[in-house]
Formats: C-alpha cells, sequence, structure tokens
C-alpha cells in the first residue's frame, strides 16, 4: 500500500528538470529531421516535375541559344546533352543533383549559363524587401482592427469581421490589378510598373498584406474576445486600467500566439506570392526570373528558387517556435 502511495507522487523538482533538458534535444533532432525532409520533399518534387515534360533539355537550350525553333541533329545536341548529362539514366542525373544540393551547389542555370547561387543572390534582395514589409504591414492592419472593433458593438465588430473574411479570400494577383488600376493609373499616386523606395513598395506591399490581414484578424480576433472575458482581464479593469490599456497589455498579448502560429506559414506564402506580385507591378526581384527560368525548362534554376522558398518555410517555422517562449514564457518551461 506504502508503494502504490510513492509511486503516485509527483517525481522530485530535480527529476523534472532532468527530463524536460533531456526532452529538448530530442524535439530540436525532431525539428531538424522535419526541416531536411521537407527540403528534401520540395527538391524532389521540382526536379521530376520539370524533368518528365515533353520536349528535349538540350534541343531547347540550342534554340534559345539561337534564338531559333527548329529540330536539332544528333551532332548538335551530343555537346549539350554531355556538358549536362542529360543522356545519363533519371535516377543519375537526380543522384547527381542530390549531392550538389548536400555540397552547397545548386548547378548552373541552362539558360543564363551562371551558377543558380549568384542569380539568386543578385535577385533576391527586392523579393525579401517585399515580404517582410508585407508582413509587417498585415501585422498592423490586422492589430489595430482587432484591438478597435473587437467588443466595440455589434455593427463595428460586424463590419470588421466581414472584412477579415472579404480579404482573406482575394486572390493577390487581382488585387494586385485593382490596386494598380485605381492608384497608379486613374489617380496616378503610385508609380504603374517598376517603382523603386518607399513609394513603389507601397501597392505591392498592400497587395500581399490585405489578404494576410483577414487571414490573421479571424484567428486574432476569435482569441482576443475570449480574452477579454479571463478573470485577469477584470481584476486588471477593477484595478483601474484604461480599456486600451487592457487591451493592449493584457488582451493582446494572449491573443496573438494563433496568429503567430499562422505567421509561420505566411512568411513563406508571401515569398512565393512574391514571386507573382512582383510580375503585376513590374517589380525587380525573383519573380521574372522564375518564369523565365520555368519557360525555358531551366531546371537548375527553377529548383533553387524552390528550394529557397522551402527553406523560408522552414526558417520561418524554426522563428515561429522561438517567439512562443518570448510572447508567453510558461511556454518555455513547459518544454
Amino acid at each position: 500500500m506504502s508503494t502504490a502511495v510513492l509511486d503516485d507522487r509527483p517525481a522530485p523538482p530535480d527529476a523534472q528538470l532532468l527530463r524536460a533538458r533531456l526532452r529538448r534535444p530530442a524535439r530540436v533532432a525532431v525539428r531538424i529531421l522535419s526541416a531536411l525532409g521537407v527540403l528534401w520533399a520540395a527538391a524532389t518534387f521540382t526536379f521530376f516535375v520539370q524533368s518528365v515534360l515533353p520536349g528535349d533539355r538540350a534541343t531547347l537550350i540550342i534554340n534559345q541559344d539561337t534564338g531559333q525553333t527548329i529540330e536539332r541533329s544528333a551532332a548538335e545536341l551530343a555537346p549539350i546533352n554531355e556538358r549536362f548529362g542529360f543522356d545519363d539514366s533519371l535516377v543519375t542525373q537526380y543522384g547527381h543533383y542530390l549531392t550538389g544540393l548536400v555540397q552547397g551547389d545548386l548547378g548552373t542555370s541552362y539558360r543564363l549559363k551562371q551558377p543558380v547561387t549568384t542569380i539568386i543572390s543578385e535577385q533576391i534582395g527586392p523579393t525579401l524587401l517585399l515580404t517582410f514589409s508585407a508582413l509587417a504591414l498585415a501585422w498592423i492592419i490586422s492589430i489595430a482592427l482587432t484591438v478597435a472593433t473587437a467588443r466595440r458593438g455589434r455593427i463595428a465588430s460586424s463590419v470588421a469581421s466581414g472584412f477579415e473574411v472579404v480579404t482573406a479570400a482575394l486572390p493577390h494577383y487581382w488585387l494586385g490589378v485593382i490596386l494598380l488600376v485605381v492608384f497608379a493609373i486613374d489617380l496616378q499616386w503610385f508609380p504603374v510598373e517598376g517603382g523603386t523606395g518607399f513609394v513603389g513598395l507601397v501597392l505591392p506591399a498592400l497587395t500581399l498584406a490585405i489578404p494576410l490581414a483577414g487571414f490573421l484578424g479571424q484567428v486574432t480576433r476569435e482569441q482576443f474576445e475570449r480574452t477579454l472575458d479571463e478573470p485577469f482581464v477584470t481584476s486588471a479593469r477593477a484595478r483601474g486600467m484604461s480599456d486600451l490599456g487592457v487591451r493592449v497589455k493584457h488582451a493582446l498579448r494572449h491573443a496573438v500566439l494563433p496568429a503567430i502560429t499562422l505567421s509561420g506559414w505566411a512568411l513563406g506564402a508571401l515569398f512565393s506570392g512574391a514571386v507573382v506580385v512582383e510580375l503585376v507591378f513590374a517589380r525587380a526581384g525573383l519573380g521574372q526570373v522564375l518564369v523565365d527560368a520555368a519557360s525555358a525548362r531551366d531546371i537548375p534554376l527553377v529548383s533553387g528558387v524552390v528550394m529557397l522558398v522551402a527553406l523560408v518555410y522552414v526558417i520561418a517555422n524554426l522563428i515561429v517556435d522561438a517567439l512562443y517562449v518570448v510572447v508567453d514564457p510558461r511556454l518555455g518551461k513547459a518544454a
């Protein structure tokens, strides 16, 4: 009987701490393996999709170099096939491709005859700037709308909720065209295409930010309204804290955790969406590079951009895990 009682007792604090320390390396290992799995899946999918498309890649490369769309003789194709290994089996090509990735070599662009890493490094700056600007703007819009309208009356809350539902469903391409026509062509407040600096960034960033703000706003509003009913919020009001102070200092902190989770996915989605938006607004970046590479079946370059998007997803989710502990330290202790 006494043994059963002892078994039901909680573990001593030192034992609990030891278990927590042992769990953390396991969690890190799982995250690393998951990240590698995502990168491998992205690389594999892109390689095989591009490889099995109809048409001879060597012929495409020569025709692009010469500007002529004609059939090529075996003698003309032989040097290209030998240079890029097109005569090897698909499995052999895949093995060489993965080996290069492990060594940090994304290959050489078939069309541009330059290392893929060089091409991406030259074009990634504007795309990253657009991505992070849109993410920051989406957070500002969603938080401001939630704090200003949640539990502020039925009409205000309903209008804001409706706005979030509608904007979350807007496709980037359609929204970009509408903003371009209204604010760049009709009102002439912004450049029509290729704008540089802050002015040229506004419309593309809004195109990406508005749909994401709708998603963030929906999950934040629901949690925010639940948090306003918590006892600690009532206690803060009883101590004389203003309504705005309660909303910002107490309710908002607990309400943003679901939105932070969504941001891990959103950052990768924004990065890939930025490629489309760059085409709409004729901005510098990876957008035109990816479209040209896909049209030319430039497998190394397409794969390089896809791998970059997958890497952004992985890093974003790791950042989200870290932000959890910053926003709510109790999660770090529970880990």
